[in-house]
């Protein structure tokens, strides 16, 4: 089984930067691609990015497309993503999970989600 932890979440101002990490357990997380959600009161839990098991396929929705960066570092079980230029729609809870289905961008397509982290962007 597989458990994820999220952090670095935090309250920053408009067009200010956080970087989020997620620890994952067991042997076989580089084996794995790596999503990133979110989801904010009231609404649908949203695609963010998706990172493949190697680091060479990367996806992002086209909202934070050219502001945020997905990684990870096999060797440390970890994935991160750093947001830059945030914007006050960007205020969310964060979940990094496993992906296990076709979709990538797809909720249904990811299993074993963390507890998430939440971001907070003032306007």
């Amino acid at each position: 089984q597989v458990q994820l932890v999220e952090s670095g979440g935090g309250l920053v101002q408009t067009g200010g930067s956080l970087r989020l990490s997620c620890a994952a357990s067991g042997r076989t997380f580089s084996s794995y691609g790596m999503g990133w959600f979110r989801q904010a009161p009231g609404k649908e839990r949203e695609f963010v990015a998706y990172i493949s098991s190697g680091g060479f396929i990367i996806y992002y929705s086209d909202s934070v497309k050219g502001r945020f960066i997905i990684s990870r570092d096999n060797a440390k079980n970890r994935v991160y993503l750093q947001m830059n230029s945030l914007k006050p729609e960007d205020t969310a809870v964060y979940y990094c999970t496993v992906r296990t289905g076709s979709v990538a961008a797809a909720a249904s397509s990811y299993d074993y989600w963390g507890q998430g982290t939440q971001v907070t962007v003032s306007s």
